[in-house]
């Protein structure tokens, strides 16, 4: 069987250039998927691996930079992006490559030249990790993971939470991405907290022509623009009780009325809620109404804090250092043992958002391939029982390597029992007291008997 071509992302509106470069990308052995719209490659890049993305700044419903900052926030391992951009874009084109972008072409562009970046890019890029699970190794991440096809498939209200950077958005996403009915629709994300009280129902519903001073035109809000996908409402907890009511009504009724107008607009979208607070305490207080409360509270998923669920820190740590890799077509570093066990020792009160952070300001700030424990945390931010050891002995060393092996072994089996110890040359016996000594936090199949 031969080798599958690598595959390109194209983002071009314009029939002209997109026909032209997808001929081209072909007679140059690449495959392309081409997109003429930020949405459905939004859609397309979340599920495929991709060598190299090649998209346009200007795009009819959402530009290159805001398409490349959300596709950012998801946290989806992302291919080399080149963009394509005008000459009075180009301060755009920079600040994107500050973000991440690995490079940029101006119009008129030599072809040639950008098949040469494509080249490069695509040698130095990394395998995809779609074979790993989307949301982590313990058990209740990959409870979430199982339970997500069916509620993509039955639930319309969901709510999700957690701690303030655990992933609640990337549950959210993959929630989007596990409905086949979605392709292709778009995934609008807010977050309540930033948008002050006098623009929240403009932003949410749109607004029509003059309905206030300075509506130039026709606006829509973000529940039209999720029409046919999801709209994720982050922070649900921070929103004004003027607004629950409203928001209680469009949930009721699955329509919404710009602000100005009077007809109201059917919308067909999922709604997802997240919070890091307490609901239930905030109806108690009065803060957040009840009725609504049961409404979005219909299903609920949980997310532990990163501290408690060990398992998904390593499987992080590699995945942000393959990410940071690729985006910036450089060498992937490794950690050092003493790194490895730092980030599994230290609490992380800023959960995953904290540890991507960790990641990616050690690869900035350190040239070496290696990564160690102090340059993964900013001064004084290392505990000192951490900083005390400046490397692992042999014993806290061998011990990680087991919990690592042991963990990827039953994650390999499925997390069942006996096949994970027919697989380590063990008994499950003394599997079952290696996962109580490693503290492995597990959900076993099979573990009756020995």
């Amino acid at each position: 069987m031969s080798a599958e071509l690598p595959r390109l992302c194209l983002v071009e509106d314009d029939e002209i250039m997109g026909e032209s470069l997808c001929d081209r990308f072909e007679l140059e052995g690449y495959t392309c998927d081409w997109h003429k719209t930020a949405a459905s490659a939004l859609a397309s890049l979340g599920k495929k691996n991709y060598a190299v993305a090649i998209s346009d700044i200007r795009l009819p419903d959402l530009s290159g930079d805001a398409m490349f900052a959300r596709l950012l926030k998801s946290g989806v391992t992302l291919p080399p992006f080149i963009f394509i951009t005008g000459f009075g874009s180009i301060d755009t084109a920079v600040s994107l490559l500050k973000q991440g972008a690995a490079d940029y072409v101006t119009k008129p562009f030599d072809l040639d030249q950008l098949m040469d970046k494509i080249r490069v890019l695509a040698t130095s890029a990394r395998p995809s990790r779609s074979t790993k699970p989307g949301l982590g190794l313990s058990a209740a991440m990959r409870r979430i993971t199982d339970m997500l096809p069916r509620l993509a498939l039955h639930a319309s209200t969901i709510l999700i939470a957690g701690e303030s950077g655990v992933g609640k958005e990337k549950v959210a996403l993959e929630l989007h991405n596990s409905d086949p009915k979605a392709a292709g629709k778009p995934f609008v994300a807010v977050n309540c907290g930033a948008i002050t009280e006098s623009l929240m129902e403009a932003e949410l519903f749109g607004y029509e022509k003059g309905a206030f001073t300075g509506a130039a035109r026709t606006k829509m809000g973000l529940f039209e623009q999720a029409d046919g996908g999801t709209l994720f409402l982050d922070e649900i907890g921070e929103m004004p009780l003027a607004m629950q009511v409203k928001l209680l009504r469009v949930i009721q009724e699955r329509n919404i009325v710009r602000v100005g107008g009077e007809a109201p607009i059917p919308v067909n979208l999922r709604l997802v809620c997240a919070t890091h607070r307490d609901l239930k305490q905030m109806v108690q207080q009065g803060t957040f109404r009840e009725d609504l409360f049961y409404r979005i509270n219909v299903i609920q998923l949980r997310i532990p804090p990163l501290r408690e669920r060990k398992e998904d820190i390593l499987w992080f740590a590699d995945l942000f250092l393959e990410q940071f890799a690729a985006q910036h077509a450089v060498k992937k570093k490794s950690l050092q043992p003493s790194a490895e066990l730092a980030l599994l020792d230290y609490p992380w009160p800023g959960n995953v958002r904290e540890l991507k952070h960790a990641i990616e300001r050690a690869y900035i700030l350190n040239n070496d391939e290696t990564l160690k424990a102090d340059d993964l945390f900013e001064d004084g931010l290392l505990p000192p029982s951490l900083a005390a050891v400046p490397e692992a002995d042999l014993n806290q060393y061998l011990q990680a390597c087991e919990r690592r092996y042991i963990v990827n072994t039953l994650d390999r089996h499925q997390w069942h029992m006996g096949n994970t110890a027919a697989a380590l040359g063990i008994s499950r016996k003394n599997l079952w007291e290696k996962i109580k000594k490693l503290e492995i936090q597990a959900d076993i199949k099979g573990i009756d008997g020995d």
